[in-house]
């Protein structure tokens, strides 16, 4: 994806991107390289994707994560390929996640606090669907 601001300028909250615009716009993203004609695919590469993405974002090591595929070979290659074209995606999920944790403190929250309300808020986010209509994916 591409912005015309930086993950710097979310950080110091000179952008207002938020995790539901990153989320869109890389559901967006996956749509247009998948066969629209299968939406089950696209929405289940989106999720890996932003896996991945979360994963590498949040300092997890990539063969840390890949451990939970192991299984499947053919998805551990995938991801293994992709890596290196997320690496802007990874920067402006970090820059989002960070600057959830530092709206918090600013609202006065204790940096553990903030913390644990940016990962609620998160997980709030990843159990919705990204705004993309159904019928985007193929359905």
């Amino acid at each position: 994806m591409q912005w015309d601001f930086t993950p710097e300028d979310v950080v110091k909250a000179r952008s207002g991107y938020s995790l539901a615009d990153f989320r869109r716009d890389l559901a967006e993203e996956v749509r247009m390289n998948t066969d629209p004609r299968d939406g089950t695919r696209q929405r289940q590469t989106f999720n890996l994707v932003y896996d991945l993405c979360h994963a590498l974002a949040t300092a997890k090591d990539l063969e840390a994560f890949l451990a939970a595929y192991a299984y499947d070979p053919p998805t551990c290659q995938f991801l293994r390929g992709l890596e290196p074209m997320m690496a802007d995606n990874v920067a402006m999920l970090g820059a989002i996640l960070q600057r959830m944790i530092m709206d918090g403190v600013d609202a006065g929250m204790p940096l553990q606090q903030a913390v644990d309300e940016a990962a609620y808020r998160h997980a709030q986010a990843v159990a919705t669907a990204p705004w993309v209509p159904d019928h985007a994916f193929g359905d």
